[in-house]
């Protein structure tokens, strides 16, 4: 072969020829060969790398006819064999960049990643499409799942908490596609957000008395708008002594808290059996004495029990909802609540809803990919059969500078919240000039 085969750091990986993958596949097998698989899981990671790097180099000695390689070239396919054999394969460099937020794998050689709110096409590719399914395999299996054609859907996580979603065909077209929701393993805190000008310093005070005073929130947004970050800051206020149930369909919250009981649903098994949903684990955490109880996302008829739950003496509950607005928010609960196959008149399920939730904050994501938190409305009520909100602060978009950056300004509504009482109760105290309507604070 000729040299100019060999691939450098330079290049960009995606006029790797199909003989780099081949020869490439031919170390991983024959390590394979060579490594004592039942020993494997055993060892410790560190000692594991070392020992697949010296194998891997002497297998590369051997074969130096077949690719001649120089230094960098053998560290980077040492590297990407061990990638291979205890990682994720190509994907595994993109996992381990903290500027990443989203993997989208649309084929096995179009992969595109999200950095600070943009999207980007990558030079990393797979084989083929057997490459991307044994990475697909090896993702699904490690939480006891599987996809096959009679289950070409699933939902997964990876070991450092990042949300896996798996498409296959016959629903895939063009062959199987992956999207991966990357968590920092440090999570963000609220001075992050701060820092982000998802919000500013100025609310600190109101959204540690909304979870302190056990008010029962609902955190509305898009898609990647920032949902379950806001979730995971707002549950940082809830005091250590309290019993914390967190029920998702893929875990991906990251409580700090000691006393957390955190629950999965299951998927049912290859005979169809043996499946655990939203519903089913809610209503068994009203067994396990709950002082709090946080949904990561809801989505279908779980929605009846979880309000059921707030109304019935599980203040301070937490959850999250795809919708735009708040006052979609409501109306897609409203929906959900019907799929529960109740018989329930429209005007009972909103007066249901509005006396279980106190808060509705809206978070979006904007064009410039930042995140703002652009509403917090206090449901007061009913009036006639709909339900009636006050929003207290808003997010006001002016425009977008020269860079792209989107310019507006947070401020407060000039409203007095009623859940004010509730704030007093639980020892929190707010100046009512916090609320004044000359407020605002540019961004």
């Amino acid at each position: 072969m000729d040299k100019k085969a060999a691939i450098t750091p330079s290049e960009p990986r995606k006029f790797i020829p199909d003989e780099y993958f081949e020869f490439k596949e031919k170390i991983h097998v024959r390590l394979l060969d060579l490594l004592d698989l039942s020993i494997i899981d055993t060892m410790d990671k560190d000692v594991l790398v070392k020992q697949i790097k010296l194998v891997a180099e002497k297998i590369l000695r051997d074969g130096s006819d077949e690719m001649p390689l120089n230094f960098s070239e053998r560290e980077k396919i040492i590297t990407e064999i061990i990638d291979e054999v205890l990682g994720l394969g190509p994907i595994e460099p993109l996992l381990k960049d903290p500027t990443i937020s989203d993997i989208l794998i649309n084929a096995y050689n179009q992969i595109y990643v999200e950095r600070f709110g943009k999207i980007e096409k990558t030079d990393v590719r797979f084989r083929d499409n057997d490459h991307l399914m044994k990475i697909i395999d090896k993702i699904v299996s490690s939480v006891g799942r599987r996809i096959d054609e009679s289950n070409p859907m699933v939902d997964a996580r990876l070991e450092d908490g990042s949300r896996v979603n798996v498409v296959i065909p016959p629903l895939a077209l063009d062959g199987p596609m992956v999207s991966i929701r990357r968590f920092a393993v440090d999570p963000l805190e609220l001075d992050d957000l701060i820092k982000n000008k998802t919000l500013v310093p100025e609310f600190r005070n109101l959204l540690q008395g909304l979870v302190k005073s056990r008010l029962n929130i609902l955190l509305s947004g898009g898609t990647g708008s920032g949902k379950t970050t806001l979730l995971n800051v707002l549950s940082r206020f809830i005091p250590e002594n309290e019993r914390i149930v967190t029920i998702e369909d893929a875990a991906e919250l990251q409580l700090k808290q000691e006393h957390i009981v955190r629950m999965e649903t299951r998927p049912a098994n290859i005979e169809g059996k043996g499946e655990i949903v939203m519903r089913d684990l809610l209503k068994n955490s009203l067994r396990m004495r709950p002082d709090r109880i946080i949904v990561g996302e809801v989505r279908g008829s779980e929605a009846f029990d979880m309000l059921q739950a707030m109304n019935t003496g599980h203040d301070g509950s937490l959850t999250t909802i795809h919708a735009n607005t708040p006052r979609d928010a409501l109306m897609r609960l409203e929906t959900m609540v019907a799929m529960a196959n109740f018989d329930i008149p429209s005007e009972f399920v909103r007066r249901f809803i509005s006396s279980a939730i106190h808060i509705v904050i809206q978070v979006s994501r904007m064009v410039d990919g930042g995140r703002k938190m652009t509403s917090l409305q206090e449901i007061t009520g009913m009036e006639g059969n709909m339900i009636t909100m006050q929003e207290i602060f808003s997010f006001k978009q002016s425009g977008v500078d020269n860079e792209g950056k989107v310019k507006g300004s947070f401020q407060f509504n000039g409203i007095r919240p009623k859940f004010l009482d509730k704030f007093r109760v639980a020892g929190m105290e707010m100046d009512n000039d916090t609320f004044d309507p000359s407020f605002r604070v540019e961004v």
